[in-house]
């Protein structure tokens, strides 16, 4: 009685004395040539999924580090270019979990930033980081910019402290670290424990946990209001 292996094996031996036997051994090899290719198409459409986007980072001292660097690592393998903005002239440092994290490079100085040359924003969390910006004039400047001319707003975590603060919550859906719940329905928000929650231009999420999620909700956003981001003026 042939076994399974011995009936592989026939077959294999088949090929070589019969071509038309042959597509026992092609097919896999076309399959596995028409995958790679589909994989690297996928990439090669994620990678440019937002080319030619500009996205503001804006951070203080603070920040929640990973809300930073997994955000902006998305935003960079798919095209945009990114540029962290600060109060900080130099450096600004991130806040690990429980203690200091790494310090990174300000790209461009707060008092400096124009919304104009963006097309969307990134608030990441971090307990100091946001409460900082929702009293530096220069921040709600800059964020009431992007409200104001209708760019999408992505903010994780306690980023949404600084959305109330430029009044852009008020009769949207959103969610947040779960002690921010309190200061955003006094705002006028409805609030929701979800992973990430979606309403307008608006994209807000809870925790780092949610990172996965959020970077994508955010990509999509993103790359869907590129065109509507430039030049419309209106209120939230």
């Amino acid at each position: 009685m042939r076994t399974a292996a011995g009936a592989l094996k026939r077959a294999w031996l088949v090929r070589d004395l019969s071509s038309g036997q042959a597509c026992l051994i092609l097919a896999p090899s076309l399959h596995f040539l028409a995958c790679s290719k589909c994989s690297k198409s996928k990439e090669g459409m994620m990678a440019s999924k937002l080319n030619g986007l500009r996205v503001a980072i804006l951070a203080d001292n603070g920040f929640e580090q990973v809300e930073m660097t997994e955000p902006r690592k998305a935003l960079q393998e798919a095209g945009a270019q990114v540029q962290l903005v600060s109060p900080e002239e130099k450096s600004v440092k991130g806040w690990n979990h429980t203690d200091w994290g790494d310090e990174f490079l300000v790209e461009v100085s707060l008092k400096h930033a124009n919304a104009d040359e963006y097309d969307a924003l990134m608030l990441p969390g971090g307990v100091m980081n946001p409460d900082r910006l929702r009293w530096n004039p220069d921040a709600i400047r800059f964020v009431k910019e992007f409200v104001t001319r209708r760019k999408p707003i992505a903010a994780i975590c306690h980023g949404p402290w600084t959305l109330i603060e430029v009044g852009a919550v008020a009769g949207h859906r959103v969610t947040s670290w779960p002690s921010l719940k309190t200061d955003l329905i006094n705002a006028g928000a409805h609030w929701v424990d979800e992973e990430a929650v979606r309403d307008d231009l608006i994209l807000t999420s809870r925790k780092p946990d949610d990172l996965p999620v959020f970077n994508e909700r955010m990509l999509d956003l993103f790359a869907e209001h590129i065109p509507a981001a430039k030049g419309i003026v209106g209120s939230y």
